[in-house]
């Protein structure tokens, strides 16, 4: 035994998120009955990195008489762990065994630039597309819009409130009438001004006489889904 630093965990404060579990380099801190428990003192490197973690305050760091942290074993235990997962050890709770993905994200941009003002109507990019058109603020409301909204399309932003409406209007007209647009997913923030550009797109589409299958979807400001609607030709 030494004296050294080591985590404490406030039970009265943990409400069992398990957020301090995957910021644990050490896989030292598993949740129990629903609240978090470092498993054993020698894994505990005492740096407190899962504090920072805690929404709730409930990790501090202390110094008292605790067993000498043991890398090497706690290396040992790590080898079994893939080094871009964290596996969530709990115990009695919906999330054991589950495996958080750590592995670093990847941009599923395909082409720049995106916002509408600056694209060329005749870009290479645009030909045979799965075509998205999105609010400027949804990227930063929905944490999955690379993955969940943008993977396997191309991307055309903009702000039907602040852009330029007339702008819009001619760039959609000139792209849809002549790139061959496969299908249309429109998605746009909760906030009525921005279903001028589902109205856009409608508008733009009727003016050329041409029947493409639409996808609108709706992100709320707190970044949730709130409408999906089915593909349907307009």
């Amino acid at each position: 035994m030494v004296v050294r630093k080591i985590v404490k965990i406030d039970e009265s404060r943990c409400d069992g998120c398990g957020q301090c579990i995957s910021a644990c380099s050490e896989a030292a801190i598993r949740i129990i009955d629903g609240k978090a428990h470092l498993i054993d003192e020698s894994y505990c490197d005492g740096l407190g990195a899962c504090s920072g973690y805690c929404p709730k305050g409930a990790i501090t760091i202390e110094e008292r008489e605790a067993e000498e942290f043991a890398e090497e074993t706690v290396k040992s235990r790590l080898k079994g762990i893939n080094k871009q997962a964290i596996v969530a050890l709990t115990e009695e709770s919906p999330t054991a065994g589950v495996v958080k993905d750590l592995s670093p994200k990847h941009s599923a941009l395909s082409h720049w630039p995106v916002k509408l003002e600056l694209i060329s109507p005749t870009a290479p990019f645009l030909k045979g597309a799965n075509l998205l058109v999105v609010a400027d603020c949804v990227p930063f409301s929905y944490a999955d819009f690379h993955e969940d909204i943008l993977k396997g399309r191309v991307v055309i932003a903009g702000c039907p409130k602040f852009g330029d409406v007339q702008l819009y209007r001619e760039k959609l007209l000139e792209i849809l009438r002549n790139t061959d647009i496969k299908t249309i997913r429109v998605v746009q923030m909760e906030v009525p001004c921005c279903s001028g550009l589902r109205y856009l797109v409608e508008e733009a589409l009727k003016r050329l006489g041409k029947r493409i299958p639409i996808e609108r979807t709706i992100i709320g400001v707190k970044g949730e889904k709130l409408l999906a609607s089915r593909l349907e030709e307009k």
